[in-house]
């Protein structure tokens, strides 16, 4: 009999209920007439003793024109209340106090009516004992109507087809509202069927009618059985854990994860679209890397950014669009944004347009290695401050074109700082990199020589000029989701089915979400008093092997079964490991916590000058091995790996 119950229940036959019309009004209105001409006749039958007229005692109407006084009074008040307006399968407790108080101001008018028309006429219209009782029965079956469909509504609910059942993990507020939510929806992704507590004091109860697990084995196992392979998590829970810890359990046994946008995350974001309220999401893998909140001193910002003209070059790219965007918060005169890749800048300035009205971007299609371009804009626009974040990026394409790679990354940096010069620049901030410590590639050893360009060129300026332009540094490692890093192409390779590709099962790298490193940025640029070059606190490293499998798992599958994982080798001029600091360098401490300051070997700009330019020429005859020479003998620590440059190490 039982297994004949739940076959029935777990069939389609209640498929249709979550998409049924709702009730017209005047349909809700109707059953509440019925529901209180029954407790009118139910009360005349307790009042007068049964509903045989004998017993109505003298001096009071008839029946049938008591019941018509009654039934017109309590429409009035149906009416003032609007105790129909409501959807009776989502009924809440306003419907039941709209229903309490429509009741309530029935009897409370024919109370006083009764008493006036007593006082006035010497007589009642109908006795006062039968609206006493008349009261309790019709808000009873008003409320037991309302409850009653809810009820019902929920539970064939929870028996439809079509929506994958998922256990909510956060037992508070916010745990809560999405298991209403999701119970009220209509057209719901997901159907609640129970809550999880970590919470070891607090056992066997239940909520919302569903129950609560602890977070243990036994759940994993009732969850397999039961075939349930979502779980949603709160937001209130979401900030209370550690997600690259305690979520894990959930990866390791193939659960996909949930979240939904809290509404005080939707009030802080003024520009959060209106579509992710209530919407349920697959969190992401940023989600689990993410680290705490940074707090930065937003007045020292303001100071340096307010009715300024900023340029950020680069401003198309995943870094230097981030700029943009903080940089706008703080009032500047005008934003120029330098960017040599047309289609990227005119997506940019749309996007820019929609979010910032009242924003003034000046797009400018410009080459940092066209320095004769690069004066014309810095005599154009005459930047207060310049963030330069235009480079070549990528370590095994830039090992191909090593003077590429010299002409983009230094000669490009030395075209903006020297404008930045002479064009009276108050801060000069360019963007470096951790591949610029101990370089073993192409990309890592251009941008340590841009570096000590720029802090040579600064410490040069100051011995005769105490107001030349500060010239600051920034490193730090990997931006999670930047263009081309290795996460949104992990989510291509498993999108297509596999195999996901590693280079080496020990490669690790530090990780930073984007905002997070162009919000330390800014902090940098405030700090600096010129010549300094910043290290940001990148946290721990993360194993990239681990976070291939995460990955697999949080889109569904099984690592190594669904979508295999295959390791192709250390590409050209890669390491296992990135470091943020040469190993002869110390930091000092900032303000800031998350901002070290690296005391670096300085190189005299005299003697440095003549060689850069040199390694720049170089570059231009296009001989790629005689420029890696040259960029050896800037750079002595930097030792090609797995390199076909290897050979010039011997």
């Amino acid at each position: 009999m039982i297994n004949k119950r739940n076959e029935i229940l777990n069939s389609d036959i209640f498929a249709h209920i979550p998409d049924s019309s709702y009730m017209p009004r005047w349909g809700v209105l109707l059953i509440d007439m019925v529901l209180v001409s029954i407790a009118f006749w139910t009360s005349l039958w307790i009042g007068y003793g049964a509903f045989s007229y004998e017993f109505q005692p003298e001096g009071v109407l008839p029946a049938w024109q008591e019941f018509l006084i009654i039934m017109v009074l309590q429409f009035v008040c149906f009416w003032l209340f609007h105790t129909y307006s409501g959807i009776l399968r989502y009924s809440t407790f306003i419907d039941t106090i709209k229903s309490l108080l429509a009741v309530l101001s029935c009897g409370v008018a024919l109370l006083v009516f009764n008493y006036a028309y007593n006082h006035l006429g010497g007589r009642q219209l109908l006795l006062n004992t039968l609206i006493i009782i008349y009261m309790p029965i019709a808000f009873v079956l008003l409320f037991c109507l309302r409850v009653g469909v809810k009820t019902l509504y929920e539970l064939l609910y929870q028996h439809a087809m079509g929506s994958p059942k998922v256990m909510i993990y956060g037992t508070q507020s916010a745990g809560i509202a999405i298991a209403k939510m999701l119970r009220s929806s209509g057209n719901a992704p997901y159907r609640p069927v129970g809550f999880i507590d970590d919470n070891t004091k607090r056992k066997n109860y239940d909520l919302m009618g569903l129950h609560v697990h602890q977070l243990n084995d036994k759940l994993f196992e009732w969850m397999r059985i039961r075939n349930i392979h979502h779980v949603i998590v709160s937001p209130l829970k979401m900030r209370e854990i550690q997600p690259a810890r305690d979520l894990q359990v959930f990866i390791d046994h193939n659960i996909r994860i949930l979240t939904t946008p809290s509404f005080t995350e939707l009030e802080q974001d003024q520009e959060a679209d209106v579509k992710r309220i209530g919407r349920i999401d697959s969190i992401q893998i940023e989600d689990l890397l993410e680290r705490p909140t940074i707090n930065i001193n937003t007045d020292n910002v303001l100071h340096i950014m307010r009715d300024k003209v900023v340029l950020i070059s680069g401003a198309a790219g995943s870094i230097g669009s981030e700029l943009v965007r903080q940089v706008q918060k703080y009032e500047p005169k005008a934003v120029v944004l330098l960017e040599m890749a047309e289609s990227a800048l005119h997506d940019l300035v749309l996007d820019l347009k929609n979010q910032y009205p009242k924003g003034r971007f000046i797009p400018v299609i410009a080459d940092v290695r066209d320095r004769q371009r690069i004066e014309q804009v810095f005599n154009e626009f005459r930047p207060d401050v310049v963030y330069h974040a235009a480079a070549y990026k990528h370590v095994p394409l830039m090992e191909n074109y090593p003077n590429e790679a010299i002409i983009a990354n230094v000669l490009g940096t030395e075209n903006m700082a020297d404008m930045a010069v002479k064009y009276k620049a108050d801060r000069f901030v360019m963007i470096s990199t951790d591949k610029a410590v101990n370089p073993t590639n192409i990309m890592g050893a251009s941008k340590r020589i841009a570096e000590i360009y720029v802090q040579s060129l600064f410490n040069k300026l100051h011995q005769t000029d105490a107001n030349c332009t500060k010239f600051i540094t920034t490193r730090f490692g990997n931006v999670l989701g930047s263009n081309g890093s290795v996460i949104p192409y992990f989510k291509k390779q498993i999108a297509a089915g596999g195999p996901v590709t590693v280079t080496h099962p020990d490669i690790i790298r530090y990780f930073m979400t984007i905002p997070e490193a162009c919000t330390l940025v800014l902090e940098a640029s405030t700090l600096g008093k010129g010549g300094e070059i910043f290290v940001f606190d990148m946290g721990q490293p993360v194993k990239i092997l681990d976070l291939a499998k995460n990955m697999i798992r949080l889109a569904g599958y099984t690592p190594s079964e669904d979508i295999p994982i295959v390791f192709t080798g250390l590409r050209p001029g890669e390491k296992l490991y990135e470091e943020l600091l040469n190993q002869k360098e110390t930091t000092l401490p900032t303000e800031n916590e998350k901002i070290l300051v690296a005391r670096v070997r300085e190189e005299q700009y005299d003697n440095v000058k003549p060689r850069i330019d040199s390694l720049i020429e170089m570059a231009h005859s296009n001989k790629p091995f005689m420029t890696v020479q040259l960029m050896k003998q800037i750079v002595p620590e930097y030792i090609s790996n797995n390199s076909i440059y290897e050979q010039l190490d011997k």
